[in-house]
């Protein structure tokens, strides 16, 4: 898996950065399989699996679970590589004009994908605007029109973000939409009525595109960080003191402003925030600086196509892949155990999507927009 072909692609980029979008993009992708759903299950009840299960799926509500950071993690990576991809855009002659157009025909394109995504499996043309890829396709925009400003200047517009944000949900004056932090009765959810026309059945609301800007804006800024001259162990430093800051900072807020994740209240976003710019820092830490690569490379080649891996997983690539597998593994192991045929189903799955990457990457084939 990690042969002298990989290592020696891990001098060519920031490895950390493939590994930590890797490692967000296979634990999104065990979802498809359910692989920690059935750690829920009677079962496992009272065991440190049920407690590891609960910790993979999103919070009802008021709180935060680990698998509330995977979206705020992806907006964020997509952030930190932007200033090292227009880099090299601008080193070879690209105006920035010309790079405007490609951030614009990328902003596009992801917004495509996030709407036809909401559309496919459901046997009609439907208009959503929920997906992670139509958020991105905002806030990757955005990030990219402030990226050359002063770095003060990018960070005061996220906290403006929020200012605003915050703002409209409390003082919304339309009845039945001014409960700020109330499920289906708040601004978010009113914006949606306007327009989407309907609500989303897990209280999900489409502007949640704006306060989730900051996540890709201050990836922007680690990115640029990254490619300063500074010493490693000063990168490392700001990042972890930032990452600390933003989660007792997050925390600190919930009594006033809730942390939820559906409709990403400012104490949410600060503090998952906070978390992506931590898991940074360490996996910096261990793949760049340390240069700890064998087992880091696994995730990697995750990393590398993630666009590919996720669009394979949201239009029935992996409920194919699972009809493949089911008869082997319910045919061998059922007899045993119905349950121990449903986790080695799932999980042999998960390890066939991740065997795609591989196959792509061995053969050089990077899917890109």
């Amino acid at each position: 898996m990690a042969d002298d072909a990989l290592l020696h692609s891990a001098e060519q980029r920031l490895l950390s950065l493939d590994v930590f979008r890797g490692l967000t993009m296979f634990l999104l992708i065990a979802e498809g399989p359910g692989f920690f759903e059935l750690f829920s299950r009677p079962e496992f009840e009272g065991t440190i699996l049920h407690a590891i299960g609960t910790q993979f799926q999103h919070h009802p509500w008021n709180g935060l679970r680990f698998w509330d950071l995977i979206q705020p993690f992806f907006m964020f990576i997509v952030g930190v590589a932007m200033p090292f991809s227009f880099a090299k855009r601008w080193e070879r002659g690209d105006s920035w004009k010309q790079t405007f157009g490609h951030a614009v025909k990328r902003s596009l394109i992801l917004f495509t994908l996030g709407w036809a995504i909401c559309s496919i499996g459901s046997g009609r043309i439907t208009f959503e605007l929920w997906n992670v890829l139509t958020q991105l396709s905002v806030t990757y925009l955005i990030a990219f029109l402030f990226m050359r400003k002063p770095i003060k200047t990018q960070f005061f517009f996220t906290l403006g973000i929020l200012l605003v944000t915050e703002l409209l949900y409390r003082l919304w004056p339309v009845a039945g939409y001014n409960q700020p932090f109330v499920a289906d009765h708040n601004f978010g959810s009113w914006m949606d009525l306007v327009l989407m026309g309907k609500l989303s059945k897990g209280h999900w609301v489409a502007i949640n595109a704006l306060p989730t800007t900051a996540h890709t804006m201050w990836g922007v800024l680690a990115g640029l960080l990254l490619k300063s001259p500074r010493k490693e162990t000063q990168k490392i430093k700001i990042l972890i003191i930032a990452g600390l800051m933003g989660v007792v900072v997050g925390y600190t807020l919930n009594p006033i402003t809730p942390i939820i994740k559906r409709i990403c209240t400012s104490s949410f976003v600060i503090v998952s925030g906070g978390w992506a710019l931590i898991a940074l820092a360490v996996f910096y830490w261990l793949v760049d600086v340390r240069k700890i690569h064998r087992v880091p490379l696994f995730f990697a080649i995750v990393g590398m196509n993630p666009l590919f891996i996720y669009l394979f997983n949201h239009v029935g690539g992996t409920r194919l892949v699972e009809r493949i597998v089911h008869p082997f593994s319910y045919g061998l192991f059922s007899r045993f155990s119905e349950l121990g045929a449903e986790m080695i189903t799932a999980f042999s799955v998960w390890l066939l999507l991740w065997s795609l990457c591989y196959w792509l990457y061995k053969h050089k084939i990077i899917i890109k927009i």
